[in-house]
């Protein structure tokens, strides 16, 4: 299947300063395989070590740091040349082998031509945990998301359909020949979601129900990693955390509340099972800046935020939401389908390398995310129907006057000038293709 990090992974094989490569993701989002497809297109031989899998050679990084001697003890155990220039060496779950990732700078300094990836599910965790000497400055980097709608669309088979919209004008109505496969897909992107087994499994047998056996697969060995890898006395924490976020997300002021999580808990409890949640990569925190001035980062409030899931399919089946209710659209489905579209939107920025945050002024106006881009301030207003009246956008544009804006709706796509800024009206669904606004 399509995974348009293909292109970074290329960009990085031709750096003439290029360094080893630490890949992540949360697990199961499709690592292993996309730099396997990456070896068989681009390098003669490719040589895969899993230090979770097979113990063994975490023995040869103890000795010392000399990497010809760690390349040569490599060949003769695994029967194969390493040949740099030719060979993609690639150290799977890195974390379960903390002198393997010490062991990344001398690699960097002394062997700078060897293409060498390095993946781990939980590297962030076990950063942390374990103390690990971590080569700072020594890697280059790439995060890999669950497949984002465009992918899950070309996945799907058509691709024709992202083509059209790669040089769309920006104020053409948009026909229904393309916008009702467009909204038939994107429920049904609402229902798999994105991690690829069960992509596959639905392009294949189109069986709700066994999408949903490998969503549920997936959410039990998410679970298996709490009781394996988090500190014994985080573990119930986690957990609580885990089960609170699809509830926290469908409240009408969707802001995390650590008291919600567990009664009598307070932050300072939490504070660290939220934080291994989202060091493994299974939640993202999106921050409230109250009064934006550039750099966002540097205004943000770390002690309010929304929490969102990293899948939007996984969202579903945690949430008890059934296929059924989301492609009818019924009653039942009120209470989360602004909860959805957001976190669909929070996936689809972040699959772009957009950082948003969200701005809320009191309890009278809130703009669900902003963001910055090209110096400037941008805001996003998500709305799950096609009613884009947004008093609070408005606002936010009356105040702080950003050129360009966004609302994200089931409209079709429509351009306006509010206050001073301009303001593209596009469908959910093309969330995947706002830069080429800018």
């Amino acid at each position: 299947m399509y995974r348009q990090i293909i292109n970074d992974l290329i960009k990085w094989k031709g750096k003439a300063n290029r360094k080893p490569l630490l890949f992540t993701g949360v697990r199961q989002c499709g690592k292993t395989y996309i730099i396997g497809e990456f070896a068989k297109e681009h390098f003669k031989n490719y040589v895969y070590i899993n230090f979770e899998e097979t113990e063994k050679y975490s023995a040869i990084f103890d000795y010392d740091f000399d990497v010809h001697r760690i390349i040569s003890e490599l060949e003769n155990s695994l029967k194969t040349k390493i040949i740099s220039g030719e060979t993609l060496l690639f150290f799977d779950e890195i974390q379960a082998c903390p002198k393997a990732i010490t062991s990344l700078k001398y690699f960097c300094e002394n062997m700078n031509n060897l293409h060498l990836v390095c993946a781990g599910s939980l590297l962030g965790v076990a950063v942390k945990q374990e103390q690990i000497s971590f080569p700072v400055g020594k890697v280059n980097r790439l995060q890999l998301y669950p497949m984002n709608f465009k992918e899950f669309v070309i996945a799907n088979g058509r691709e024709d359909l992202i083509r059209i919209f790669e040089n769309w004008p920006v104020d053409r109505v948009i026909p229904d020949l393309y916008s009702v496969p467009l909204k038939k897909l994107l429920k049904e992107y609402y229902i798999v979601g994105g991690m690829p087994e069960a992509v596959k499994v639905w392009i294949t047998t189109h069986n709700i129900e066994e999408v949903e056996q490998v969503q549920n697969e997936i959410l039990r060995d998410y679970a298996d990693d709490f009781s394996k890898h988090a500190p014994l006395s985080e573990l119930p924490k986690i957990r609580w955390i885990w089960d609170s976020v699809p509830v926290q997300l469908a409240k009408e002021n969707n802001k995390f509340v650590f008291s919600h999580v567990k009664a009598g808990k307070r932050s300072a409890e939490l504070e660290d099972a939220l934080q291994w949640l989202s060091d493994a990569g299974l939640i993202s925190p999106v921050y409230l800046v109250e009064k934006p001035e550039l750099p966002l980062s540097g205004f943000a409030d770390k002690t309010y935020f929304k929490v969102y899931m990293s899948d939007i399919g996984l969202l579903r089946t945690k949430s008890k939401i059934s296929a059924k209710t989301i492609l009818e659209e019924n009653d039942l489905y009120a209470r989360y389908k602004g909860a959805f579209a957001e976190n669909y939107v929070q996936t689809e920025l972040k699959s772009q390398d957009i950082e948003a945050f969200f701005w809320r002024s009191g309890n009278s106006a809130e703009v669900d995310f902003i963001f910055e881009k090209e110096n400037e301030l941008v805001p996003v207003e998500v709305k799950a129907a096609d009613n884009t009246q947004a008093k609070s956008f408005k606002q936010f544009c009356k105040k702080y006057t950003p050129k360009t804006g966004f609302k994200l709706s089931e409209k079709n796509i429509a351009e306006n000038i509010c206050e001073e800024t301009k303001t593209f009206s596009i469908p959910l669904y093309l969330t995947w293709n706002i830069l080429r606004y800018f």
